[in-house]
């Protein structure tokens, strides 16, 4: 059965309906997040000649030493970064604006951006030998306890107060951040504040290897649960008649963003309205299921963070503004339109 939209795709026990409009629209997200990545590695201080790019990236033995250490050691880790991380922070948002049936949310609202760069800035400085490696652990530690208490506070995150609740514990979190930047050593407010920028500069292998991580594991527990999430919108009382677990599906579906904000935080401070802008523009480009918009948003945060570094870095060189900054100059006035056209149900 198929429509003249819709295409049946069989291979094996799984099949999928594939919207081709939809289709086409990924695959020009996918080319522009190319033609972004092709002109932020040929561009910079040092504008490596396509030519060359191309030798240094497919026969690196043949490629002269500079545009190889740019390439390689620079241009790539940190262009791979924003890809990864846009990624993740649109499926972040996506699915938590899916479990709390709410367009405003985005874990960067509820606070969780704030609780990781809290628990991050604590390992940092109260802890400078330990390994990158524990820097996701100690973000995710405290992303969830702030959005813990958001839920807690507000016991329902289908309603407008939690985004309200979420938002006002953000900002007490990030006072506290205030009141360690204006005490703490100059040495350490510099990398403090450096890293809360949300600037991509500092990308390296060890990191982009770390985020891919986890992004492939919130990926797998976001797809894994796409089914069951798309039962769900159709009311309680039919996702459990269907077999649908609720509350594991509440877990996954607010662990995942949470764990995958707070693996972004680690790795480049903080990038804002990603998560809260990437999910509206899939859904205004792409109609279809939980996995439509998973992927939609994916593409669209890449390339969101893409450009947003991309300007930062070239729009006014040789100063580099952050991407985090960026972001922040485009989102605040999505956020503001957003808050303006649901100001009766709030």
């Amino acid at each position: 059965m198929k429509s003249a939209d819709l295409y049946p795709l069989r291979l094996g026990p799984w099949s999928l309906l594939l919207r081709v409009k939809s289709l086409l629209i990924g695959l020009l997200l996918l080319a522009g997040i190319l033609l972004v990545a092709a002109l932020g590695l040929t561009q910079g201080s040092l504008p490596i000649p396509g030519a060359v790019l191309l030798r240094a990236l497919f026969y690196p033995q043949g490629a002269a030493d500079q545009p190889y250490y740019i390439l390689w050691d620079i241009r790539l880790p940190r262009l791979l970064m924003a890809i990864v991380c846009g990624a993740m922070l649109g499926w972040a948002g996506a699915a938590m604006q899916s479990i709390t049936r709410n367009g405003l949310a985005d874990p960067g609202l509820i606070g969780v951006k704030e609780g990781a760069s809290a628990g991050v800035l604590t390992l940092m400085i109260g802890f400078p030998t330990l390994a990158l490696t524990w820097r996701p652990v100690a973000g995710m530690a405290g992303g969830l306890a702030v959005a813990l208490l958001v839920l807690l506070l507000a016991r329902d995150c289908s309603r407008p107060r939690f985004i309200l609740i979420g938002i006002g514990v953000s900002w007490a979190v990030a006072a506290g951040i205030g009141v360690f930047i204006t005490t703490a050593d100059i040495r350490d407010v510099q990398t403090a504040l450096i890293w809360l920028a949300g600037s991509l500069h500092a990308a390296t292998w060890e990191l982009v290897t770390m985020a891919g991580c986890w992004a492939m594991l919130g990926g797998v527990m976001l797809y894994a649960s796409a089914g069951a999430s798309d039962v769900a919108l159709l009311g309680k009382d039919t996702a459990i008649a269907l077999g649908v677990r609720l509350p594991l599906l509440a877990a996954l579906r607010f662990t995942a963003p949470v764990i995958m904000t707070s693996a972004c935080v680690s790795c480049v401070g903080s990038l804002g309205f990603v998560g809260l802008i990437a999910p509206h523009l899939a859904r205004f480009l792409l109609r279809g299921n939980q996995v439509a918009l998973l992927s939609g948003s994916a593409l669209l945060g890449a390339l969101l963070v893409l450009v947003a570094d991309n300007l930062g870095r070239l729009a006014f060189a040789p100063l580099q503004i952050p991407a985090g900054i960026v972001m922040a100059l485009i989102g605040g006035p999505f956020f503001l339109l957003l808050l303006w056209r649901r100001r009766d149900t709030l």
